[in-house]
């Protein structure tokens, strides 16, 4: 891996839209030896004022002059998972770092390619899964490492979720196109609960899945039901809905052990819940940074910059989530 030549990490933005407004760009001001110095929207009246707003020195509306402004070291990809591959393949080639929104890419082909690239190029490849660095998704990790709940046996995933309101009004909703996303909200949602079970207990050896579309509102699945096996020998199951009555919506997550269990949500709360054999429930609360990304962002600037530590969400692992998706659906597709 080539060294990283500088003591600033100057970001360049390709895709300043939604996640850009708060959960991660912003971050990127914030952390230590760390500024956005350009933003990319392929409308440029959009990039204009995303950059005024914001308080960024340049905007662009074509991403290959973005990632050839000698100013910008770093490039982060925030555009939906079609163009990430072929993003990624520019912005390597330029010498620069590479870091992701997720879901990496459509498929684990795809993602597999830009590993290959980045590692060619001798840049490093780094995927937003920012729950490996927040303060409730640590403390679990923490719980198990301890053997609060002794020997973890198995794992579950429930989400059900109401239709989203922007199905059938906004037709730009590129999340529930297969063809720009992959597969539905399952590759959105789902993929952050599947690689943080990856940060916790290490890669899924086996999976089997089934997936349809019952609503038949757009073309993506809209349930998925998953059986998994990890290499450490804990196993897991998970269901994903997404067109359930309001009054069924739940969103937990659930690890038992041979002496306890922990519960906790992935998306709304952040609260973890330890019950153990014969002791009194503990529920423990916990505060988010204002940006959502920061934590990650900021391990990625401290091994940019050499200042101790690796980001703990690479290519690597980012891939593996890919290849567990796509396991579970394939009978769909």
């Amino acid at each position: 891996m080539k060294k990283f030549n500088s003591s600033q990490v100057n970001w360049g933005v390709i895709g300043a839209g939604s996640v850009c407004e708060k959960k991660s760009a912003p971050a990127m001001n914030k952390v230590s030896d760390s500024s956005v110095v350009a933003v990319m929207r392929r409308n440029a009246d959009k990039a204009k004022d995303y950059a005024e707003r914001h308080g960024i020195p340049k905007w662009y509306d074509d991403a290959d002059s973005l990632i050839n402004d000698e100013e910008v070291n770093a490039v982060y990809i925030a555009t939906p998972p079609s163009s990430h591959l072929e993003l990624t393949r520019k912005a390597a080639n330029a010498g620069k770092p590479v870091y992701v929104e997720k879901p990496m890419a459509r498929n684990h082909a795809e993602c597999l390619e830009m590993i290959k690239i980045c590692e060619e190029a001798g840049v490093p490849l780094f995927v937003a899964y920012y729950r490996r660095t927040l303060p409730n998704f640590l403390k679990v990790k923490r719980l198990i490492e301890e053997g609060e709940i002794g020997e973890p046996r198995y794992v579950s995933i429930t989400i059900n979720q109401a239709k989203h309101p922007d199905v059938l009004t906004d037709a730009s909703n590129w999340r529930i196109d297969p063809d720009v996303a992959g597969g539905g909200y399952f590759y959105d949602l789902g993929s952050h609960q599947l690689d943080y079970f990856d940060f916790l207990f290490g890669p899924i050896k086996e999976v089997n899945g089934i997936a349809t579309n019952q609503s038949g509102q757009y073309p993506a699945e809209d349930i998925v039901l998953g059986n998994f096996s990890f290499e450490s020998g804990v196993l897991g199951t998970g269901n994903w809905c997404y067109t359930t009555s309001n009054t069924s919506q739940k969103d937990e997550i659930v690890i038992i052990g041979n002496k306890g269990e922990i519960r906790f949500p992935c998306f709304w709360g952040t609260h973890v819940t330890l019950k153990r054999d014969g002791k009194e429930d503990e529920v423990f609360q916990f505060e988010m940074p204002e940006n959502i990304q920061f934590y990650l962002i900021q391990s990625i600037v401290n091994e940019l910059l050499g200042k101790g530590g690796e980001c703990p969400s690479t290519g690597v692992s980012a891939a593996r989530t890919n290849w567990v998706m796509e396991q579970m659906v394939k009978n769909f597709y």
